[in-house]
């Protein structure tokens, strides 16, 4: 399905319209002149309906109706590589994600057996970036003289968001208050207020060293054989 975006993003265009902020019920004539195939069809009270990755769709109610989506995908290479794709291009377009990619990720390099090498080596990719950024933002906070303080993370704790641009925050937190509420930050909003980052209090989550630690525990896993043993 994400082979048509290409003509969803050029109809969208051709509209004045927006594709993420905006709201836009598309003409099927303009999808059937694009040789875009579209299937229209009616939910039933019971029916479950599968969205798979990258499939543009729209929902329309033709009565009183309670509304419930999960947002679900099979962990597979595939998946992960569409998720991050559309998570980076979110950024891009000061959208937010829905689904927190690095906080994800970490949690599944500690919690799951990945055997997939596909999928392991994406995994492994983004921990490594994350290190990488969360190592350059600590020496330049550093830098500035601001004070780095250790602050934890609470069991079941939501993941954290830019209070200006909604990117996700990871790790490293930027904290300022703003109308008696503690607001969080990613680095470049807090810089574009106070270059220094004067007024703001950094709070580490993780030490360096415990996620160092991840990192180097997340290996790839043999897949076994139906008789238990080694492929």
């Amino acid at each position: 399905p994400d082979a048509y975006w290409g003509v969803i993003y050029n109809l969208c265009e051709k509209y004045g319209l927006n594709y993420l902020h905006g709201s836009w019920w598309p003409c099927l004539e303009d999808l059937f002149e694009e040789n875009v195939p579209v299937y229209r069809f009616l939910q039933r009270p019971g029916d479950l309906v599968w969205v798979n990755s990258g499939c543009v769709h729209w929902v329309q109610a033709v009565g009183w109706c309670n509304n419930i989506a999960w947002n679900v995908g099979p962990l597979t290479a595939r998946q992960y590589q569409l998720g991050i794709e559309r998570y980076e291009w979110n950024k891009l377009q000061s959208f937010k994600s829905i689904v927190p990619m690095v906080h994800l990720s970490w949690n599944l390099a500690r919690n799951i057996k990945v055997s997939d090498p596909k999928l392991f080596e994406l995994i492994k990719n983004c921990l490594l970036r994350t290190l990488k950024h969360c190592a350059i933002v600590l020496e330049f906070v550093k830098s500035k003289g601001v004070e780095v303080r250790f602050h934890g993370r609470g069991k079941n704790e939501a993941s954290h968001y830019c209070g200006q641009c909604e990117v996700e925050v990871f790790n490293i937190l930027f904290i300022r208050e703003q109308e008696k509420r503690h607001i969080v930050h990613c680095l470049d909003c807090a810089k574009k207020q106070t270059p220094s980052l004067e007024g703001f209090v950094c709070l580490e989550e993780y030490r360096m060293s415990e996620l160092m630690e991840v990192f180097d525990n997340f290996s790839i896993h043999p897949v076994q054989s139906p008789s238990g043993s080694t492929a």
